[in-house]
């Protein structure tokens, strides 16, 4: 058993209010008719697939079989002043003039609901508060569970069901108020994070890890020559891969990209994007929870060795609720101190049980030879 180790969810239930409901009347406009088209496209009754069934599905999973060394901390609203480090004057006028309203933002399918504002204040605000416990020592690793996700959001525009850019408002925060110079962002969700890679694509102070299916899945960026721009070039650091990848190639990207960039940049804290539609379960790729819980381990070594161990998770997406509980659950159990299974190739074991069932029906040895 590893050292056990302090970790902390930080949670706000004002996130569940978060909750567009496709059948509610919307703001009318152009945008109204272009989504209301393709929605009766499809031939079938469509649902908003981010909703808060996905964070009661975590809750209750962790109530049902709790992890030694997990407490829960209090979540809290972003500042106007810490969404704009990220966000325009603009862009932000147009969300809050929202509030309390069904609308779309989007083509994409982003949409609000009267408790939409507030959720997404609560979700960057309780990022940032999962980064000041673990500056400040409260804590040695921290998990926001927050909804709705931020990786999509770019400085003006909604998409991918992001509203505001949760990881990047935190690590703007510690950058601004915390002391932290450097950041480390990585990203695992299935989907290429380019609202993060947006927001610091000049920034050489921000190196974005960003591991993902390649395009033409959405949002379509996130090329492996994608490196950032002026002082930021080469700071943003690309891996797509094909659907099907899996617990290996992700772990050997992690270790043979992650770990020696990250060496190389030395930051003050890691962050990581937290999405768990990379499980088999999400039919974009193929990540077990061994996957998860050996990433979690790569991540947090590397922490432990350039940055005293500051190191903070935020939830992005993971649409079936089932494996995104059991995702989250495997992140948690490693940051509290547990190991992870060496991941194996999907279907391998069953082969291995197989072999061993069957064989010595074609060899004329008799059975226990």
């Amino acid at each position: 058993m590893a050292e056990p180790k302090g970790v902390t969810v930080f949670y706000d239930e004002r996130v569940l209010n978060h909750s567009p409901d496709v059948n509610a009347a919307f703001l009318p406009g152009r945008l109204d008719k272009r989504v209301r088209n393709i929605l009766s496209g499809l031939n079938v009754q469509w649902k908003y697939p981010e909703h808060p069934g996905r964070i009661r599905a975590i809750i209750d999973l962790l109530e049902r079989e709790p992890v030694d060394g997990v407490r829960f901390g209090q979540g809290k609203a972003a500042s106007r002043e810490q969404l704009a480090r990220v966000h325009t004057t603009s862009y932000l006028d147009y969300v809050f003039s929202l509030r309390n309203k069904n609308a779309w933002l989007d083509v994409d399918t982003t949409a609000v609901s009267p408790g939409s504002i507030e959720a997404a204040e609560v979700a960057a605000g309780t990022a940032v508060a999962a980064v000041e416990a673990v500056v400040s020592g409260t804590t040695r690793s921290a998990f926001a569970l927050v909804r709705p996700p931020g990786h999509h959001a770019e400085p003006v525009r909604a998409r991918g069901f992001c509203l505001f850019n949760n990881v990047a408002v935190a690590a703007a925060h510690a950058q601004a108020e915390l002391g932290c110079q450097r950041v480390l962002i990585v990203d695992w969700d299935a989907h290429h994070g380019n609202g993060t890679q947006d927001i610091f694509w000049a920034d050489p102070d921000v190196l974005f890890f960003d591991i993902h299916r390649s395009a033409p899945f959405y949002p379509g960026s996130g090329g492996l020559h994608e490196v950032g721009a002026g002082l930021g070039e080469g700071t943003t650091v690309n891996v797509p891969i094909p659907g099907g990848s899996g617990d290996l190639a992700y772990l050997k990207a992690l270790n043979e990209i992650l770990v020696p960039a990250a060496e190389y940049f030395k930051p003050d804290i890691i962050l990581v994007s937290a999405g768990f539609d990379a499980h088999w379960f999400d039919l974009a790729l193929n990540v077990s929870y061994d996957g998860f819980a050996a990433m979690t381990e790569v991540v947090q070594a590397l922490a432990d060795r350039v940055c005293d161990g500051r190191l903070a998770f935020v939830l992005e997406g993971g649409y079936n609720t089932e494996s995104l509980a059991h995702g989250v659950r495997s992140v948690l159990s490693v940051l509290a101190g547990g190991s992870a299974a060496q991941p194996r190739i999907c279907g391998m074991e069953e082969v291995d049980e197989a072999i061993a069932f069957h064989l010595s029906a074609f060899t004329d040895d008799p059975p226990g030879s």
